[in-house]
């Protein structure tokens, strides 16, 4: 490829919209355009990764014996009704209708596109396991589309769905996936973490996020600093913390006036925050009320909250009016005194206090001398609280230790959620039906081009990893006008493609300073400079734009010694 026929428009300004690395430098580098808010195209140099990032997932995935498929984007209702899911999705599925009025929407996933399709054409045991993927868009209509192809309502993913006989068969293709994702992401070159997750939406068993490390990460990583676990935030388990052993003090209110927050609490009565309870009130989809109460050092992780109830989509915060429906008065709740039948969770780091300070569910009064174990009645014990830094390994015990990551891939366990509500069943060796057992596994190709840069980039520009950089090699002729530098320059980048190097080479005219600067912003993983020196004393310069290590040879050996350090990076 000649850089005077690609079409890679950079700018030397970083646009105002962008707020992440990956979105400032892929508008700069003339990688993507803006079309509409969260819809961007590609422009040829992306498209170039996008194609060797999909490439490695193919391989991948054929390897572990998938077979690609593709599968419409538009969907009919009917089969999201099936399922339950037409309305979990909410506002984020963009629905259509056709001129006869039925309904229809956006693919955002194919579970139910793709079990259908088995459902009406496996019917033995002796056609499983089964495993079919697509790369395809896929739509979102996301809030607030934000940070360029991070969170978009148009990205392209990879979707593969297994199907088994059994849940031993389940987990054998997990285990296939899993190890598929680790080699995708390893050939990338990228520095990444299996971590345990929720399966969120999607719904199943046991699941695993595949984060790219990165500091412009959504996700919240808590990992081991013995072992190897990780988890995000959202799934972390944690171990109960026992309070040192007290002897029970009598129940009593204390006024605490204009103390509505537990720091103010805290503050009123001289207490440590660990001594005190902290309420955080909810509400269903139906506006059904869930209390949750951790210690008042803790977090409450709300995804935890909504795990414990499977007639519960989802929660948001509660209004006063529902709280106060429920004895309760908001900024002064504790589970004492609250209306009988309420959905109350407490934390089990909480069960385990003494002498403990919660809300007396009157305004501007809490009770002291809260002990959770004599004074908690109905409530629902379990683990709700949000990883901070320090906590225990739950395997282990060693501290955990937080980072950010950006999720590129997941895998999950469904067993019979889709193939029980879609009916797709099969006869097994006795002749008897029984559902599908199946996994799901996505790639977001897409979220992983900007999540490799995020990783990859510095003050001058990205730096690509080689596996799916645009090119491997720039050859850049510092004065094209020279003929003696062009054709130099010209011989060695004959050469490398003649060596199977994906290489481009610079032949425009324009200053050395101007392609320099777009070499380092577009981030090719080697440069070859053809100056005055190449002509005069046989030397070409190469440079790797990792490290910025630079070797000088001659003209003869340019190719081979390039071919050499690419075998390196």
């Amino acid at each position: 490829m000649r850089a005077t026929t690609l079409y890679a428009p950079t700018l030397r300004e970083t646009p105002a919209e962008a707020e992440v690395k990956s979105h400032q430098l892929m508008l700069r580098a003339g990688m993507i355009r803006k079309a509409a808010g969260g819809l961007y195209t590609y422009m040829p140099l992306a498209w170039r990764t996008l194609k060797k990032i999909m490439q490695i997932v193919r391989e991948e995935m054929d390897e572990a014996g998938g077979q690609e498929i593709a599968m419409p984007i538009v969907q009919p209702s009917e089969i999201w009704k099936e399922t339950g899911r037409w309305s979990v999705y909410g506002d984020e599925m963009f629905r259509v209708s056709d001129r006869h009025g039925r309904e229809f929407c956006l693919g955002p996933t194919h579970e139910e596109m793709v079990t259908t399709l088995i459902r009406d054409e496996v019917r033995s045991y002796k056609q499983l396991p089964l495993m079919l993927y697509q790369i395809q868009n896929k739509y979102r209509d996301e809030i607030r589309p934000r940070f360029g192809l991070m969170r978009g309502r148009e990205f392209i993913m990879k979707d593969l769905y297994s199907f088994d006989k059994d849940e031993e068969g389940m987990n054998e293709s997990y285990k296939k996936m899993y190890d598929a994702y680790t080699r995708v992401f390893s050939r990338m070159g990228l520095e990444f973490r299996p971590v345990e997750a929720d399966n969120g939406a999607i719904g199943g068993g046991h699941s695993h996020e595949f984060t790219v490390l990165a500091e412009a990460g959504e996700s919240n990583i808590a990992y081991c600093t013995k072992c190897d676990y990780a988890a995000s935030d959202e799934k972390a388990e944690l171990t109960v913390i026992k309070a040192p052993e007290e002897d029970m003090m009598e129940l009593e209110k204390v006024s605490t006036p204009d103390a509505h927050t537990i720091e103010l609490v805290a503050k009123c009565l001289n207490l440590p925050l660990d001594k005190t309870i902290k309420a955080v009130a909810f509400q269903s989809e139906q506006d059904e009320l869930v209390l949750a109460f951790v210690r008042g050092d803790h977090d409450v992780n709300d995804v935890k909250v909504l795990n414990l109830f499977d007639e519960i989509i989802d929660l948001h915060m509660a209004s006063d009016e529902a709280i106060a429906a429920a004895g309760g008065v908001a900024g002064f709740m504790s589970p004492i005194g609250i209306k009988e039948g309420t959905k109350v969770v407490v934390d089990a780091t909480v069960m385990e206090m003494y002498n403990a300070c919660a809300g007396a569910n009157e305004k501007d009064m809490h009770f002291i001398n809260v002990n959770p174990k004599r004074d908690f009645k109905d409530v629902i014990v379990a683990d709700i609280r949000m990883v901070k830094e320090g906590d225990a390994c739950p395997h282990c015990g060693a501290p955990v230790k937080m980072t950010r990551g950006i999720e590129a891939g997941q895998v999950f366990t469904l067993g019979t959620k889709y193939s029980e509500s879609l009916h797709a069943t099969f006869l097994d060796e006795n002749g008897r039906e029984k559902p599908l057992v199946m996994g799901c596994y996505g790639i977001g190709v897409s979220r992983t081009m900007a999540a490799a840069i995020e990783q990859n980039n510095d003050e001058n520009g990205i730096i690509w990893p080689r596996a799916i950089a645009p090119f491997e090699v720039v050859v850049v002729p510092v004065n094209a006008k020279n003929d003696d530098q062009l054709r130099i320059a010209e011989e060695i980048y004959t050469e490398l493609k003649a060596k199977g190097v994906d290489v481009l080479i610079d032949d425009r005219k324009e200053r050395p300073g101007v392609k320099f600067k777009d070499a380092d912003l577009i981030g090719y993983p080697l440069r070859i400079t053809v100056g005055p020196k190449a002509v005069d004393e046989d030397s070409v310069e190469l440079k790797v734009r990792r490290n910025g290590e630079m070797v000088n040879v001659t003209k003869a050996e340019a190719a081979a010694k390039a071919v050499e350090m690419l075998e390196e990076l």
